[in-house]
């Protein structure tokens, strides 16, 4: 750009000399020489050169000029556009390695943050474990002085003992008299006969209040655990209502067990039979509705028509098969309920209970062995599942010679006499299966509970009869069934429950030649005629407290059916303890086997309502 400016003004300077030149020459100039003015003369005739010409010259330098003036400035303007820029392009070049050093340095800066951010995880990991280890002696502190201040167990000698239990404040009210507590003898709801059926009752009552102690302790793998239970729903000779309501307490449960690390476990004393249901896997259970508790959540404490259950002394064997499968093997006390109807004297079962043991006006069957019981428990993930069976055995001493006491093997006396007896034995048994599903959280609870077999009736919340007499006097095992429908709503506050059950006895009859008549349990020849004619109060005892006894009224039980819905609701369910409050309706039907003229049926109508307070 600089060489092309030279040259544009070189080419001007010369332009204007020259024509600076030959303006000035003019041919009225000084004469020359002769020599000079001969050549002269000898060149042609220059054209003269006018103002006009001169001025025209000018006009085109001054627009030369103009025109070199304009592209100096626009030259200007290049550079200037040309400087600007390479400023910009050192800005640039100097933001670059300003950025460069930056970035360097940021990115020194970001190890430098990285590092230090490594460091401080660990050091927040350190302090987190710190703090939880922190909170966790802090919670066993404070749980330290709250079990100072408030034990909800006691620690002594290494074992911990955990009372517990409930107060209880109860009524019922039946629209058949019954003469009973709380606790329902279903076998015994009053015919249409009877003066019961006419009579309603109401008792209230405290006694099934219900305390109790858990105690547990360790020994190296083994595990030892006891647990006792009781009420009052008992009587001694001297209990009656009228000022004091003295009744005694009696034994719920009372049992030990050791449980070993490989999964055996040990159990023995008095418990809930190895028949009744459990909620999950096999293990004792308690009787304040807290561990494995699958028992109808009435307010009767006989719980519902077609519940299979028992409290008697056993010894158990447990095995856990994985954590899905259990198995268990029990030996339980046996006992006989019989029922007999124009039986001659020919056998014997039992006694009443000795004074200084039992009960001296009830009953007590020789038992030749215990009752044998094994259940196969499944939780496989979606509901509970058992199956089980029994093995029973009877047994009575049989007195032949009682009525055919002429014959010659009984020497042809003339009299009953004992010749000739003999102990006769009965197996009976039975199998059942349970099955439990909740859903929606363990909201709602559905269960299907059945069992059946020879000689279980007593296994019954019924209370129906095992077996019957034959007419030679042996036992005459009666066949029995018992299910029950179980649905539960389980809320914060609000428990809803609903049960179905029933329970059945078959016939047994036998025909007694030498008696000539039929003798058994539930025979199609016994009288029924009577059953529903109201008879006068008996005369013995004390007057007033003794209804008739039906005439002609044989009335042995076919089917008993019970319907059950109530509520328990919570007021307070937290450390300290709670209260809570429900409400229970209940039909009970009791349907007879047929007899001669009749098939009478008895119904009750129940309310019951509870107030309780449980221990924390």
């Amino acid at each position: 750009m600089e060489a092309t400016q030279k040259r544009f003004f070189t080419f001007l300077t010369v332009a204007a000399f020259t024509a600076g030149s030959w303006a000035q020459t003019s041919p009225s100039g000084p004469a020359t020489s002769g020599r000079t003015h001969k050549a002269a003369a000898a060149k042609p005739k220059q054209p003269a050169v006018t103002a006009a010409d001169v001025q025209a010259l000018k006009d085109a330098l001054a627009a030369q000029q103009q025109q070199l003036q304009a592209q100096q400035q626009q030259i200007q303007v290049l550079q200037d556009q040309l400087q600007r820029r390479e400023q910009a392009v050192q800005q640039v070049e100097a933001s670059a390695s300003d950025a460069t050093a930056k970035a360097d340095a940021a990115q020194s800066q970001a190890n430098q943050q990285q590092q230090a951010v490594g460091e401080l995880k660990v050091d927040v990991a350190d302090l987190r474990t710190n703090f939880t280890s922190t909170a966790a002696i802090l919670r066993e502190t404070q749980k330290s002085v709250n079990d100072l201040e408030s034990p909800l167990a006691i620690h002594y000698k290494g074992v911990t003992i955990t009372p517990g239990g409930f107060v209880a404040a109860e009524f019922v009210r039946r629209s058949s008299a019954l003469g009973a507590d709380v606790s329902t003898p279903f076998n015994s709801v009053a015919l249409p006969g009877a003066s019961q059926s006419s009579m309603s009752e109401f008792f209230g009552s405290a006694r099934q209040s219900r305390p109790t102690v858990f105690i547990e302790g360790r020994v190296k793998n083994v595990a030892l655990s006891s647990y006792v239970s009781g009420d009052f729903l008992s009587a001694g000779v001297t209990s009656s209502a009228t000022q004091t309501n003295s009744y005694t307490l009696r034994i719920r449960q009372a049992w030990g067990q050791a449980k070993f690390n490989n999964g055996w476990s040990f159990l023995g004393g008095q418990m809930w039979s190895l028949l009744t249901e459990n909620k999950a896997g096999i293990g004792p259970s308690d009787d304040a509705g807290k561990v494995n508790d699958s028992r109808p959540m009435t307010i009767d404490s006989t719980y519902n028509v077609g519940f299979t259950f028992a409290r008697q002394y056993g010894l158990r064997v447990t095995k856990d098969l994985g954590d899905k499968v259990w198995f268990a093997v029990a030996m339980e006390n046996s006992e006989a309920t019989i029922t007999t109807h124009q039986n001659a004297d020919n056998f014997l079962l039992g006694e009443t209970g000795a004074s200084n043991s039992y009960n001296s006006t009830s009953n007590y069957s020789f038992n030749p062995s215990p009752d044998i019981i094994a259940k196969l428990a499944f939780d496989p993930g979606f509901g509970h599942y058992e199956v089980f069976g029994i093995f029973d055995r009877f047994r009575d001493r049989v007195f032949p010679c009682v009525e055919n006491f002429a014959s010659a093997a009984c020497g042809s006396s003339t009299a009953a006499n004992a010749d000739e007896a003999y102990n006769a034995s009965k197996n009976g048994g039975g199998i059942g299966a349970n099955a439990r599903w909740a859903f929606d959280n363990k909201h709602f609870v559905f269960g299907l509970h059945g069992f059946g077999g020879s000689g279980v009736g007593r296994y019954g919340a019924g209370q129906l009869p095992d077996a019957s007499i034959h007419a030679d006097g042996t036992v005459d095992l009666i066949r029995g069934y018992q299910g029950l429908a179980t649905f539960e709503r389980h809320g914060s506050k609000l428990d809803v429950y609903f049960y179905s059950g029933t329970e059945y006895a078959s016939r047994t009859a036998d025909f007694d030649s030498t008696l000539n008549k039929e003798v058994g349990y539930g025979a199609p020849l016994f009288s029924n005629s009577g059953c529903s004619t109201e008879i006068v109060p008996s005369t013995s005892g004390t007057a007033g407290f003794n209804p008739g006894t039906l005439a002609n009224c044989t009335g042995d039980t076919r089917v008993l059916i019970e319907g059950t819905a109530g509520f328990w609701y919570r007021f307070y369910n937290g450390p300290k303890g709670k209260f809570q409050v429900g409400t229970q309706f209940s039909y009970v039907t009791r349907n007879t086997w047929s007899g001669v003229r009749g098939e009478p049926q008895g119904t009750d109508r129940m309310v019951f309502t509870s107030v309780r307070y449980y221990l924390p």
